[in-house]
């Protein structure tokens, strides 16, 4: 086949990729009407453990983890004290300082590259932000888009997508459990 041809075809099979992709996204929106209604200051707000798996972009599992968070809130100001333990002995700490504005959330924390932002509708939360990832001696600013379900007053399932140049690299999986 001539290169002409195969560059065609090439773009046009991209092209086809890309539109289904786009076509396919869930919003929001989608939750409005499920119940319960999640809100950030009232689900962490105390103590909360949390169980989850980090997987790479074939989907094997490459990590397994639990969580311990503290949370506090003073007014619309939130504090999510974060102690990551993995079955590796590897231990990590992220607090999050939020900034709840009606369904909408901003938040910073030491390794999140400017501030997350979130929004909430039914029972559901989507907060996107970039995380400073150290991977060896390097640090890799990862786009995260994070997916939060309440199941019921105790429990919700939360699901991350990270992706670098618009490529994804893995998922987080986690389930949370309100002491």
């Amino acid at each position: 086949m001539p290169l002409r041809n195969q560059s065609f075809w090439l773009f046009f099979c991209a092209l086809i990729a890309l539109l289904m992709t786009s076509c396919s996204s869930v919003q929001l929106s989608d939750y409005a009407n499920q119940k319960p209604r999640f809100d950030m200051q009232e689900y962490f707000n105390g103590h909360v453990v949390a169980y989850g798996i980090v997987q790479d972009r074939s989907g094997k599992v490459i990590r397994r983890m639990t969580v311990d968070m503290q949370c506090s809130w003073v007014g619309d100001t939130g504090t999510l004290d974060e102690n990551f333990t993995y079955t590796d002995g590897k231990k990590e700490r992220r607090v999050w300082a939020i900034k709840k504005q009606n369904d909408q959330y901003i938040g910073f924390a030491a390794d999140v590259v400017g501030e997350a932002s979130g929004a909430a509708a039914g029972n559901a939360l989507n907060w996107k932000y970039v995380l400073a990832l150290p991977v060896g001696d390097k640090v890799y600013n990862v786009n995260f888009d994070d997916w939060m379900w309440q199941l019921d007053d105790k429990i919700m399932m939360n699901r991350a997508v990270f992706s670098k140049f618009g490529f994804k690299l893995g998922e987080v999986l986690i389930t949370f459990y309100k002491q």
